[in-house]
C-alpha cells in the first residue's frame, strides 16, 4: 500500500510581479496548485476560491476521479458567479492541477497550464498536456515545440475555471509506485526552465525542501518573469495491516500573506455575493397645501388624472423603446480592452447611461495584451465599431494567432 512520505510546498512571488496570483493546496493525500489571471487581484481570488473549494471535508473519494472532477466544477461555478457579481473581477479565472494519492495509483485532474511531473528511475515523466494555444497548434503539427517556445502568444491558455459556466476537466490515474516523487507546478517554473533542466535540478537534491528551493532559484535565474509555485510529494510503500493511515498534517512552506491581501477567497466571494443596501428614498418636501376650494376640486382632480395618464403612456413607450434597443444590442459586437489591458469582445453597444447603466456586457476575454498589437493596429482594432458575431470571432482568431499583431 502507498501513501505519502513527505511533502513539500513553496511559492515565489518572481522577480517582475508585484503580487502573487497562484495559490496552493498541500494536505495528504491530496494536492493542488493554481495560477490565477485577472486584473486587480481578481487571479489572486479565482485560485484561492479553487484551493479552497478542493480543501473542503465531505467529498467522497472511492471514485477519485469523479470526486476531484466535482471539485473542479464546483470551483469553476463559484469563480464564475463572483466574475458576475463584482465587476472588478469580471473575466477571472485559473488553472487547476490536482493531485489524489490513493493506494496504488495516483489520480490526477487538470485545467489550463499549471503541471504535473513523475520523477521515476532518473527519468521526468510529463503527466498532464497544456490547455494553450501553442500546444493546440503543436498537437495540430502547426508549430513544433521549438516554434511554440518564441511564440508571441504562447502564455494564451484555452482552458480555464471561472470564465464559462462550465469546463472540461482533464482526470486520469496513473499507477503509482513506492519512491516516486511528484512535481505540481504553475508555469512560472515551465517557462523558464526546460524539462531536461528541471529533471537535472531535481536529480541533484534527496530532500523535498532543498529541491523545491532550487527549483525556484533556477526560475528566477532564468528571469523569474512569473510567479513561481512548486508542490513536491515523494510516496512511500507501506504496510498498514496493524496501523491506521494517518494524514499528515498540512506543510506549507513559502510567502507569507501580503499586507491588504483578502484573508480567503471565500470571504472575498461572501462580501463580493452580499446584497447591497436597499436604496432609501429621497423624502422630498410636502408641498404647501392650498386652501381649500370646492369649485376647484373636480378641475384639479381631472388635471392630476391626465397628468397621471400622460405619465404612465410615457413610461410604457420608453419601457417598449428600451426592450428593444436592448433586444438589438445583443446581436452587435465590439472590440475593447478590460481593466487590464486584454484585448475583450464586449457584447451590446459601446455607451452608458446615465446612473453608470452599461448597454454592453463581457462576452470573451482573448488574454491577448494590446501592449503587443501596434499602435496602427491598435486603432482599427479597439475602434469599438459594431461588428457581427462571425466577424468578430474571426478577428479574435487572428489576434490569437499572432496573425495581425504586426505593422
Amino acid at each position: 500500500m502507498l501513501r505519502v512520505a513527505e511533502h513539500y510546498a513553496i511559492t515565489d512571488t518572481g522577480l517582475q510581479r508585484r503580487a502573487n496570483e497562484d495559490s496552493m493546496l498541500a494536505r495528504s493525500p491530496l494536492f493542488v496548485v493554481a495560477d490565477g489571471m485577472g486584473g486587480a487581484q481578481a487571479g489572486e481570488v479565482a485560485s484561492r476560491i479553487a484551493v479552497e473549494t478542493f480543501g473542503e471535508d465531505g467529498q467522497d473519494y472511492s471514485d477519485p476521479e469523479r470526486a476531484l472532477a466535482a471539485h473542479a466544477h464546483a470551483a469553476n461555478a463559484r469563480i464564475h458567479e463572483l466574475s458576475h457579481l463584482d465587476a472588478s473581477h469580471a473575466g477571472m479565472g485559473t488553472t487547476l492541477s490536482a493531485v489524489y494519492v490513493g493506494e496504488q495509483d495516483v489520480t490526477i485532474a487538470h485545467v489550463g497550464d499549471s503541471r504535473v511531473y513523475c520523477l521515476r528511475d532518473g527519468e521526468l515523466l510529463r503527466l498532464t498536456d497544456d490547455h494553450s494555444l501553442v500546444d493546440e497548434l503543436i498537437r495540430q503539427g502547426r508549430l513544433t515545440p521549438e516554434e511554440a517556445e518564441e511564440h508571441p502568444q504562447r502564455s494564451i491558455i484555452t482552458r480555464a475555471l471561472g470564465p464559462e459556466p462550465s469546463v472540461e476537466v482533464d482526470t486520469r490515474c496513473f499507477k503509482a509506485r513506492a519512491g516516486d516523487v511528484y512535481l505540481l507546478c504553475s508555469d512560472g517554473l515551465t517557462s523558464m526552465v526546460g524539462e531536461q533542466r528541471l529533471a537535472e535540478v531535481m536529480l541533484r537534491h534527496d530532500r523535498l525542501p532543498e529541491m523545491g528551493k532550487a527549483l525556484i532559484a533556477e526560475a528566477n535565474r532564468e528571469g523569474g518573469r512569473d510567479n513561481i509555485t512548486v508542490v513536491l510529494l515523494r510516496l512511500e510503500d507501506v504496510d498498514l495491516s496493524h496501523v491506521p493511515y494517518e494524514v499528515e498534517p498540512q506543510t506549507v512552506v513559502g510567502e507569507p500573506p501580503r499586507d491588504g491581501a483578502p484573508e480567503t477567497a471565500a470571504s472575498a466571494a461572501a462580501l463580493a455575493t452580499q446584497a447591497p443596501p436597499a436604496p432609501v428614498p429621497r423624502r422630498m418636501p410636502r408641498a404647501a397645501q392650498e386652501p381649500a376650494d370646492d369649485a376647484r376640486q373636480p378641475k384639479r382632480r381631472r388635471r392630476g388624472l391626465r397628468r397621471a395618464i400622460f405619465s404612465l403612456t410615457a413610461l410604457t413607450i420608453l419601457s417598449m423603446l428600451i426592450a428593444a434597443a436592448y433586444l438589438a444590442s445583443q446581436t452587435v459586437f465590439f472590440v475593447g480592452t478590460d481593466s487590464g489591458g486584454l484585448v475583450t469582445v464586449y457584447r451590446g453597444l459601446p455607451y452608458q447611461l446615465p446612473g453608470g447603466i452599461d448597454l454592453y456586457t463581457v462576452d470573451y476575454v482573448s488574454g491577448v495584451s494590446a501592449s503587443t498589437v501596434t499602435p496602427q493596429r491598435r486603432r482599427t482594432l479597439l475602434d469599438h465599431a459594431l461588428r457581427t458575431e462571425a466577424n468578430v470571432s474571426a478577428l479574435i482568431r487572428q489576434l490569437e494567432l499572432g496573425q495581425i499583431s504586426g505593422g
